[in-house]
Parts: C-alpha cells; structure tokens; sequence
C-alpha cells in the first residue's frame, strides 16, 4: 500500500475509534463541539502510532486507541491554541474556529474533554497490560503537560511581549515542546507498545518534529491559505521571530530537508520495514497544509 493510502487508511481508522468513543456522550453543545473538533485533518500523529508500531510486529488493533488518543488531545491543544487569548485564529482546516463557532466557553470546556478522553482511551485492554498503559499515560502526560506542549504554548505566548525577538536556539527549544513533544511521543508510542527501545524512534521524531515546524513557518510565508486552511502571514505581520525569518526561506528548508534526511537515517536498523515512516518524513516537507 502506498504512503498516501496508508495514511488515509489509518485516519479513517482513528476517525472512527474517535467516533465509537463519543459514541454515547450525548448531543450536548459541548460534545458536538468536541466531535467537530475531533474530525478532519492528516492524523499524522495518529498515523506515527499505528505505523510505529506496525513497524515493530504490533497489530494495529492494538495500537488503535492510543493513535486516538493522540488525535484526541491534538485536538485538544488546537481548540485552545486557537481562542482569542491564545493565537486568536478563525480559520481551522479551512472551517470556522470552534470558539467562532459556538463560543469561548464551549471551546474551553470542549478541549477540556478532547483532553481526558484522551487518557480514558490509554486504559484500553487492548494496548496490553497494566505497565503499557501506565507508560502510555505516563509519556502523553510529560509530552502534553508543562514539560511539553503545554511550556512550549506559554514560551510561544511570551515571546510575542518579549523586548527582543527569540534566538534561533531558543526558537527550537520552544517548537521541541510546542510541536516536537506531541510529535516524539506519537512515534516512541510504538516501541512502548512493543516493550523495546525507543531510542531510534525518539531520534527519528526529534528530527520529524522540528522539520514539521520549520516548514510550517515556511507555509506561512509562502503557502496559500486556500490550501492550509488558515490564515498565513500572521507571524511576520506580528514580527515574531521564526525560522524563516532568521535562516532566510532558503536555509530553512534546506534545514528541514537536512533534519528529513537525519530522521531516515535514524531507521536504518529497520531496512524496508521502516519505508511508510520514511514516506512520512519526506511528506512531512512536501506538504502544503
């Protein structure tokens, strides 16, 4: 199966893990905020679980709920990400934002949701015995929390007070929390799923995670809001430091292509079995949402 089929197979399979897990939460404002929140999008995230694991002889029925569980708080993070006090956006995958949608509230207590039933979902039987599970819980709460996206969000916020714009280190070590954390612990879920080092995996997503986030500066300068489905130009109209803006357009992405190349080498152990996320780090540059 090609990376483009494998990736829509495995969103459509989170998809509907999302949707069996809402299944009975009722037809509340909050809860069909939080299914409209929950739907759409590449599910890469989810797509480095189910492939990571793949990868390693785990069954994806298997690795199921912890890709949803992923998306979930994913989705999560872009609900709050989006409200007026944080990044104040609009536009989402190309559909009004869902405090523009319903209101500020029900956004909040939405991705408050997304986000426990997140951790509901690592209790699955499903993903193995008590210790997985707890590693499970473990590693999405540090990859989520305030060592993670959760710091990366505040240090994002920080940044656009601050006297002077942020140092090209301390922009990395922003978007290592910010984009990376989620990123790494989507990939490393795999190899705890499967009870062996995540050591290439971790270095495999480190590298993934931080091209992901240089290209998505390079989409908001050269991308079309048609195709990424929210607004672009917004940092260089707040005069917020980025990647392009302190590499220039053509370092930035030969970093992210040099990082793609990093992350490929990371898998060289696994030979061809590692082909779908090899696939997904070179889709990680190509993309244009």
């Amino acid at each position: 199966m090609s990376f483009a089929a494998q990736l829509a197979a495995d969103a459509a399979a989170v998809q509907a893990r999302l949707d069996d897990a809402m299944a009975t939460f009722g037809v509340t404002p909050v809860v069909q905020a939080m299914r409209y929140a929950a739907h759409g999008g590449k599910r890469l995230r989810g797509f480095l679980v189910l492939e990571s694991a793949r990868m390693l002889g785990v069954a994806p029925q298997n690795a199921l709920s912890a890709a949803a569980a992923v998306e979930a708080l994913h989705a999560y993070s872009l609900v709050h990400d989006d409200m007026p006090c944080m990044d104040d956006d609009a536009l989402r995958r190309g559909l009004p934002t869902v405090h523009v949608k319903w209101d500020e509230a029900t956004a909040v207590l939405a991705g408050d949701a997304l986000q426990t039933l997140a951790f509901e979902l690592l209790t699955d039987p499903a993903l193995g015995s008590g210790d997985t599970r707890i590693a499970l819980v473990a590693g999405l709460a540090q990859a989520s929390g305030a060592q993670g996206m959760v710091l990366g969000q505040a240090l994002d916020i920080a940044a656009e007070t601050a006297a002077r714009p942020l140092t090209l280190e301390e922009i990395t070590a922003l978007q290592a929390g910010k984009t990376g954390a989620l990123i790494r612990f989507s990939a490393e879920a795999g190899a705890i799923l499967a009870g062996v080092d995540p050591t290439p995996l971790r270095r495999y997503a480190t590298a993934l995670g931080l091209a992901f986030q240089i290209w998505d500066d390079v989409l908001d300068v050269t991308g079309d809001a048609a195709l990424t489905g929210k607004a672009v130009g917004k940092d260089a109209a707040a005069g917020k430091a980025t990647f392009v803006s302190l590499l220039g357009l053509d370092q930035a992405k030969a970093q992210a292509r040099s990082l793609i190349n990093d992350a490929e080498t990371a898998l060289s152990a696994y030979g061809s079995a590692a082909q779908n996320l090899i696939d997904c780090a070179h889709f990680v540059i190509a993309r244009e949402n």
